[in-house]
């Protein structure tokens, strides 16, 4: 995927003022709207241009794309790195009408997931049934934050820093940062939205301000990723555990040990579920554990002779026969399956 340079694409300074970008959309409008251009190339650019102003006229969206941003050219390669919008606040008001769709690849990439998915939608109809004089309910406003899985898997109370862009004077936008106590429930899943009532956009003639909705993502963990409500992890186990069974520990996010029988037998990639031990709810997931053999080294002189000594005395034992006949079995019981 290539980057686009949305300043390029308008014609603007990266300084440009609100104003600015505003009149330099309503002339390339004008040039290049299918309807009145004669341009070959008039509705592509014109989606160009859209897409441009679309992100440069909306303050929240803009900060984000110039911290993204900063030493890329247009045209180079590009792939957003993970999480890359956490921590600014947006305001609820979508994309004008238009849907991330409608425009490149590089912009649903980037904001795609944003706009009136997380209140918007509901502001922007709730507020086609008041009256035009009277109070108005403020925006809500929405932001990604990054949790700890120990935090979501136990639940814990944390101060949250959000940087919300806003214009000033001049009409360019400053960042303006706030910290909230945030209070995270047990079990909060990946996607799901933690909402704070009152916190959004300031409301208007004395109406109530809009909410904040905070969607969570969690930080990489060095042992479990989460699938739905599931937690999954690998376990490493001795050959001997794995060929005889055994009773291991396995350490979960909150520190707390949990008891794990091996049974006798088992291969590595083998799954063990242990229900009810994922992130905890009204429907708690299940830990998922992929057994993992971990030999002991042959340059070790113990190990070394050890496995001489199992050289010599299986020598009818053939890996290779073994995992054939295993990849036949588990064919066989597919096509039944299937059937």
């Amino acid at each position: 995927m290539e980057f686009k340079d949305y300043y390029q694409v308008l014609g603007v300074p990266r300084d440009a003022t609100a104003e600015q970008i505003k009149k330099a959309y309503r002339q390339l409008a004008r040039r290049y709207h299918p309807d009145v251009s004669k341009e070959p190339d008039a509705a592509a650019r014109m989606s160009e241009v859209n897409e441009a102003h679309a992100v440069l006229s909306d303050p929240g969206k803009r900060a984000a794309y110039d911290a993204i941003g900063q030493g890329r050219q247009q045209g180079e390669s590009f792939t957003p790195p993970p999480d890359w919008d956490a921590g600014y606040e947006f305001s609820g008001r979508g994309f004008e009408g238009m849907d991330a769709h409608e425009f490149s690849d590089f912009f649903a990439s980037l904001f795609g997931g944003m706009g009136g998915g997380m209140g918007g939608g509901a502001d922007r109809r709730a507020r086609t049934r008041r009256p035009a004089a009277g109070p108005l309910r403020g925006e809500d406003h929405h932001a990604k934050v990054l949790l700890d899985l120990q935090d979501a898997w136990q639940g814990a109370t944390r101060q949250v820093t959000l940087r919300a862009p806003q214009l000033d004077e001049q009409g360019r936008v400053q960042i303006q940062e706030r910290t909230l106590e945030v209070r995270i429930p047990a079990g909060v899943r990946p996607g799901q939205l933690i909402r704070l009532a009152g916190q959004g956009g300031a409301g208007v003639g004395g109406g109530p301000a809009g909410d904040l909705f905070l969607q969570v993502q969690i930080r990489p963990h060095p042992r479990f990723h989460i699938e739905g409500a599931n937690l999954v992890a690998e376990l490493p186990v001795a050959p001997w555990e794995a060929a005889l069974g055994a009773v291991v520990p396995v350490e979960l996010p909150d520190g707390s040990l949990l008891k794990v029988r091996v049974p006798a037998g088992a291969q590595g990639g083998r799954q063990l579920t242990v229900r009810g031990k994922g992130l905890p709810g009204a429907q708690p997931g299940d830990l998922d554990l992929t057994v993992r053999v971990i030999l002991p080294s042959g340059l070790e002189p113990r190990a070394k002779r050890l496995y001489e000594e199992m050289a010599r005395e299986l020598t009818d034992f053939d890996a290779r026969k073994v995992a054939r006949a295993e990849a036949e079995r588990s064919t066989a019981g597919d096509r039944g399956t299937a059937a």
